[in-house]
């Protein structure tokens, strides 16, 4: 049927909005609903594509809509998200010189989440893997970091970790580094344990920390990556 090219489009359109409902959460400061949208459209993200390969509708309009939408939830959400957070937190007296600028600086991770997919569009080496870390996995760790605030009482130490973090994960967005993808192309153990590994231990913390767990997960799917390697 015609009407089957149109379906992935509008799961990725379905992100894009997403994103932009986020957005307007996480300038208002409600970062956990911001997060929740960030997931809905992750979900989105996941099923377009299926979508395309499973229909053999894939298109070239669909690959650029895809990387637009994909920059709207997972680039700048999280930055606006980090940028509402600097301002929230105590500033130290060592960086209070720069104390207007540094908020300025969440917008790195939308900046380096639009190279990363630039990038992904045209190398022929991700077709079964990642090079640097996928957006999606980068909005999915500030989220979950951002969440952990709350428990976190010494805020002038986490709004330096945040800067830190800042340059750290804009690095491995567009970084050589190989990460797994956790697409499962045949049903075989011994070819995907070490991908199964990793979701039952994402599903245990997950189980265990609930949306927080996400910054850990990131974390951990980033060590395993270059164990793996």
């Amino acid at each position: 049927m015609e009407i089957k090219k149109y379906i992935p489009n509008s799961l990725t359109c379905c992100n894009l909005i997403a994103g932009c409902i986020a957005i307007s959460f996480a300038y208002n400061g409600n970062i956990k609903t911001a997060f929740l949208f960030v997931l809905l459209g992750a979900i989105f993200d996941f099923f377009d594509g299926m979508v395309a390969r499973l229909f053999n509708v894939s298109s070239p309009i669909g690959k650029e809509l895809d990387s637009l939408a994909d920059n709207i939830t997972f680039g700048v959400v999280p930055s606006m998200m980090v940028f509402y957070e600097l301002h929230q937190l105590n500033c130290p007296d060592l960086l209070e010189p720069v104390e207007n600028i540094l908020p300025y600086t969440a917008f790195l991770i939308a900046a380096f989440s639009a190279l990363r997919l630039a990038k992904f569009n045209i190398d022929k080496r991700q077709t079964n893997s990642f090079i640097g870390l996928p957006t999606p996995a980068n909005a999915l760790f500030w989220g979950g970091l951002l969440l952990l605030q709350s428990n976190y009482k010494d805020t002038e130490a986490f709004y330096i970790m945040i800067i830190v973090l800042v340059f750290l994960s804009s690095y491995l967005l567009i970084s050589e580094i190989h990460m797994f993808s956790l697409k499962f192309k045949k049903i075989n153990w011994k070819e995907n344990r070490f991908c199964l590994f990793f979701l039952f231990t994402a599903v245990l913390l997950l189980f265990i920390l609930s949306l927080p767990a996400f910054a850990i997960i990131i974390c951990w799917y980033v060590i395993l990556s270059c164990i793996k390697k």
